[in-house]
């Protein structure tokens, strides 16, 4: 499993963009940008689509602060693209496929008894190294809004206290 400071594990895969093409996605190509990488455990459920579409709400927000968003889950890029398109609408962000689990295993987030993802999130600076982590249980969505203020948190490089939000201001060490 990858840790805070060390390279985020590189991959290329497909993905669904723009609300149905198919485009090959290189986390390489990111580099110089702020990535925010979530899993999600499966297209067509309950709980994912309202992390999928809060994330869509908060893109501009993201792409303000110089970071691209990136979800992933197990379902292939066939079934990003229906459940795109009959359900969620275009999300703006790619949704990558992971048909094989290597990108999920490799961030340490694959459930292998149930051979899905569980909700891992992973903020990756512009020199490619993780900044933020966090995994959810299956059970309970994360919060875009949350993942957000840790980002802007992080680019300050200062120290910010709980609930600290961005124009507030820093702790100081006595």
């Amino acid at each position: 499993m990858p840790m805070i400071g060390q390279p985020a594990p590189q991959f290329v895969t497909p993905a669904v963009v723009d609300g149905g093409d198919f485009k090959d996605i290189n986390l390489a190509d990111f580099k110089g940008k702020w990535v925010c990488l979530f899993f999600y455990p499966l297209d067509f459920t309950f709980v994912c689509p309202t992390e999928l579409t809060q994330f869509r709400d908060h893109l501009k927000d993201f792409r303000n602060e110089g970071c691209e968003v990136l979800g992933c889950s197990i379902d292939s890029v066939h079934s990003h693209r229906r459940w795109v398109k009959d359900d969620l609408g275009n999300l703006g962000y790619p949704l990558l496929g992971d048909v094989t689990k290597r990108v999920a295993r490799d961030y340490g987030v694959l459930l292998e008894d149930k051979g899905i993802a569980t909700r891992g999130t992973f903020l990756i600076d512009p020199e490619g190294r993780i900044q933020y982590m966090g995994i959810h249980n299956l059970n309970v969505g994360r919060d875009a809004k949350e993942i957000l203020r840790v980002l802007q948190g992080l680019k300050t490089g200062d120290l910010c206290g709980a609930g600290w939000k961005k124009g507030e201001k820093f702790v100081q060490p006595k």
